[in-house]
């Protein structure tokens, strides 16, 4: 369950050191996130404790991400942030 107090955590957890990645994360948690399935929160929730040089070649499409429930977030979020 995805209290306030850790979906703040999570706000707080998607500023991170490079600008390009609050870019995407920022408006996804604000927009998208309250919509999201009990399991992708927390698929959303682990692929912020993912290293910025891996996040930021994964989403910009340099390296591809080994686990798929991380890619499948990777893509949710870069479509959502397109639309």
């Amino acid at each position: 369950m995805f209290t306030a107090k850790r979906v703040a955590r999570l706000r707080w957890a998607c500023r991170r050191g490079m600008l390009e990645l609050d870019v995407l994360f920022l408006p996804f948690v604000e927009q998208a996130f309250d919509e999201l399935p009990e399991g992708e929160k927390v698929v959303f929730e682990r692929l912020l404790t993912c290293d910025d040089p891996d996040l930021f070649a994964w989403f910009m499409g340099h390296k591809k991400c080994e686990d798929p429930d991380l890619t499948y977030m990777v893509q949710k979020v870069l479509q959502r942030v397109k639309v």
